[in-house]
């Protein structure tokens, strides 16, 4: 059974063990920190405890933690739409968690915040992570040609959407 939780600092030691695998970093942002460590973990996980509707979730799998799932809400014109983005831990590839996460995620966004749109970045080498959206009814919108730059290599970047159903 997947669970969406509130994060807890008992699990800084497994985030950031789980986060600092190189296989999860080369499928994000660098603005995360390379290597990840305990510390960034305390850090990053006492910035999620503050938050008094929070954005962020860690997921869990038949009560263990496995991984993170969150939005980033944009500003401006933008503002009904966020970003949404994942990690399950190694470990724990290829159960279905990632898919069940993304359905839980999605629902608790489009019945809390004010957003209609929700975009998932994926980049041209991530297959499963297309097919777990895929199976959550994102639609590819697009495929942003040369748009990123990560390892020293340009790639593509794919655009996946699901839209909130808004009632006339």
């Amino acid at each position: 059974m997947v669970e969406l939780r509130n994060y807890q600092i008992e699990i800084a030691k497994q985030y950031a063990e789980y986060r600092n695998n190189p296989i999860i970093f080369d499928n994000g942002y660098d603005k995360v920190p390379n290597p990840f460590t305990l510390k960034d973990a305390k850090e990053f996980i006492n910035l999620q405890l503050k938050k008094e509707l929070p954005q962020r979730k860690l997921i869990y799998w038949k009560g263990q933690f496995v991984g993170e799932i969150g939005i980033e809400i944009k500003e401006d014109v933008f503002r009904l739409s966020a970003e949404m983005g994942y990690f399950i831990g190694e470990p724990f590839w290829g159960k279905g968690i990632a898919s069940k996460a993304i359905k839980l995620m999605t629902d608790y966004v489009f019945n809390n915040f004010n957003i209609i749109r929700i975009e998932a970045g994926v980049f041209d080498f991530n297959k499963p992570s297309m097919r777990v959206l895929e199976k959550n009814d994102f639609s590819l919108e697009s495929i942003k040609r040369n748009a990123v730059i990560k390892n020293g290599k340009i790639i593509n970047d794919h655009i996946w959407v699901k839209l909130k159903e808004l009632k006339e």
